[in-house]
């Protein structure tokens, strides 16, 4: 099954995260199959760019977003 998750990137204690579209059973920074945005909380406002056609077209072929990406994707207007 294909998950919409975060994928952990930057620094040690200065994160920023890739919105990604993997396998379910793929590790958190292992293996994906397209990146569909970012999203960085230390900045003030936190940074949020996604690609919404991606992202709906990812979902209406099956792909769950965890709770967490669910929300930036409401934030972000993909979805209602």
């Amino acid at each position: 099954m294909l998950k919409i998750r975060l994928r952990r990137m930057g620094a040690k204690k200065a994160p920023f995260y890739r919105i990604i579209v993997a396998d379910s059973r793929a590790p958190r920074n292992g293996a994906f199959v397209e990146e569909i945005g970012y999203y960085n909380p230390g900045t003030e406002p936190a940074e949020l760019k996604v690609d919404n056609e991606k992202a709906a077209a990812w979902m209406k072929n099956g792909a769950q977003p965890t709770d967490t990406v669910r929300a930036l994707l409401k934030k972000s207007g993909a979805i209602e």
